[in-house]
């Protein structure tokens, strides 16, 4: 779809688009608002056994926000939303548009949310996009991805591996040693006192021990991944961003764990242009 598209869109003007968008949004914050506790004890229990402050005022941060949204969305109206800039992503056309007024400023190409299931450990993963309004609330450079547990539940499964995790001090044997964590590493010490650094995460390199897939700990280099996010980061928040990518040849497909896609030199055109509070509408 050309830049004319966007104007009008199976019959329907921008504005009618736009429309759309609030309402859906607003469906979409009340069934938030209604789950938010749920979800915050969720994550509070995730946190604490993974002894990760930061990321719980993280999670602090954004059940506040979602307090808020609604309020947000209310006030703000169609002319108000005419005079500033703001992105339009289309999951059916695998594009996205950086808009101010009926302007077209930027458009590219994205890769969205597969839409599959994980189901591991007990627990139920849907990797969708997110649909509505959402807005983005930080912008980052050369970020570095903190995988979720079903990061390595899902290698285990296609791998066809158990999962352990490992805490913070703990340690899991190996047979000639134990797998442990020292300085902010994961770390292999052997019999003889000898210890080597797993060093920091590779995706596609995880640590196994034993047919386990190991889950490191928050906080050590072994859960920190560079490159996988590309090279710039417009993070939406729970999770969701609009970033680059190591694996441009996935751009034009639903095949993501929810966040929106981009190639690295499309996002390092985009991100000087798109200040925080920018609304970003997603359908």
């Amino acid at each position: 779809m050309g830049a004319s598209g966007i104007f009008s869109y199976g019959g329907r003007t921008v504005w009618g688009l736009i429309g759309g968008f609030i309402l859906a949004a607003v469906l979409s914050v009340m069934l938030l608002t209604r789950t938010a506790e749920l979800r915050y004890q969720r994550d509070v229990n995730r946190m604490v056994y993974n002894d990760n402050l930061g990321v719980l005022n993280e999670v602090k941060a954004s059940l506040g926000l979602t307090g808020d949204s609604l309020r947000m969305l209310m006030s703000e109206t169609a002319a108000e939303a005419a005079n500033k800039p703001y992105l339009v992503v289309s999951m059916a056309d695998h594009q996205i548009w950086f808009k101010q007024g009926k302007e077209v400023l930027f458009e590219a190409g994205v890769a969205t949310g597969s839409g599959k299931e994980l189901v591991s450990g007990g627990s139920q993963w849907r990797f969708e996009t997110p649909r509505g309004r959402l807005m983005v609330q930080e912008k980052e450079e050369d970020p570095a991805w903190v995988p979720p547990d079903w990061h390595f539940m899902e290698i285990a499964n296609k791998r066809g591996l158990g999962v352990v995790r490992l805490g913070s001090g703990q340690t899991i044997s190996t047979g000639d040693g134990v797998i442990t964590t020292k300085g902010g590493e994961v770390v292999r010490r052997y019999g003889d006192g000898r210890t080597v650094s797993l060093g920091g995460g590779t995706e596609g390199r995880e640590i196994i021990a034993g047919g386990n897939i190991i889950i490191p700990p928050f906080g050590t280099t072994a859960r920190r991944y560079l490159g996988v996010l590309g090279t710039r980061r417009l993070k939406m928040g729970d999770g969701y961003a609009i970033h680059g990518t190591n694996k441009p040849e996935t751009i034009g497909q639903s095949v993501s764990h929810g966040c929106v896609r981009m190639r690295n030199e499309d996002i390092e055109r985009l991100y000087p242009m798109v200040p925080v509070g920018t609304p970003v509408y997603i359908y």
